[in-house]
């Protein structure tokens, strides 16, 4: 059985596709495809198909990761072009490698984020975040099923940082370019309970008043495992991709080796 590790985008209108929504357009895309996909056993066979760590509805992202399992092999390159023509655009697989190593949801312990806000001076979202930065617990609160949960957003964040507008992800020709407009670049580590982008903009109200008057355009840019000494994430398929070519370097020379 092979394993394939795939690399995922929402962007644009598709930012608000929830995750059940993409399972559904996945799964149409398998066998558009004719992907031989290996499948659960039981009564309801699924396919095999493991979700990491999705971004919440509403949010883009750069950097979502799927494994798939399959009956028979494929290059991961043509798998990843044909899984990528049958989905629509702004769901686009980026990146496809064959799994050589384990624990990929153990590999996505932080995601870097940019937030836009609209309306917002720099100066303004700087003192925010400085005071945010500054302060060694910020309790926010969630709705949850349960009711209404308190716990710190500030012991999840990393780094948080107000970035030049040449520095943005991504222009936006559909959003305010007259105004204002600030860039927060932060990195949050992945704990329990979760702390999402919009509870760091509840801890930054509650620090700083700081209420941008139109919705924030939040985008996940990256996920992996965090590097404590530059402050960010590793590439999560890059030990995968590593061990490819090692195993690609070494039947050569075992092929060389082997007797007449």
């Amino acid at each position: 059985m092979q394993r394939i590790r795939l690399r995922y985008t929402k962007r644009g209108r598709l930012r608000f596709t929830s995750h059940r929504d993409f399972q559904r357009a996945f799964e149409r895309a398998l066998r558009r495809a004719e992907v031989p996909m290996a499948y659960s056993a039981g009564f309801t066979p699924h396919p095999k198909v493991s979700y990491a760590n999705a971004a919440p509805t509403g949010t883009g992202s750069e950097a979502e990761y799927l494994e798939i399992a399959l009956t028979a092999p494929r290059d991961p390159e043509q798998l990843r072009a044909l899984l990528d023509e049958s989905l629509p655009t702004g769901l686009d697989i980026t990146e496809a490698v064959e799994a050589r190593t384990s624990g990929l949801a153990d590999r996505l312990t932080a995601s870097v984020w940019e937030l836009r806000l609209d309306g917002v001076p720099p100066e303004e979202a700087r003192r925010a975040a400085d005071a945010f930065n500054a302060a060694e617990t910020v309790e926010v609160q969630r709705l949850a099923k349960n009711g209404v949960r308190t716990f710190d957003a500030r012991a999840a964040v990393a780094s948080l940082e107000v970035r030049d507008l040449t520095e943005t992800h991504s222009s936006q020709a559909d959003r305010p370019t007259d105004q204002p407009c600030a860039i927060l670049r932060l990195v949050v580590r992945h704990v329990t309970p979760a702390v999402r982008p919009d509870d760091v903009l509840s801890g930054l109200r509650a620090v700083a008043d700081l209420a941008p008057p139109v919705p924030a355009a939040v985008t996940r840019l990256a996920q992996g495992l965090f590097d404590a000494e530059t402050g960010t994430v590793t590439d999560p398929l890059a030990p995968d991709r590593e061990a490819v070519e090692a195993h690609s370097t070494a039947e050569p020379t075992a092929t060389a080796a082997a007797p007449a």
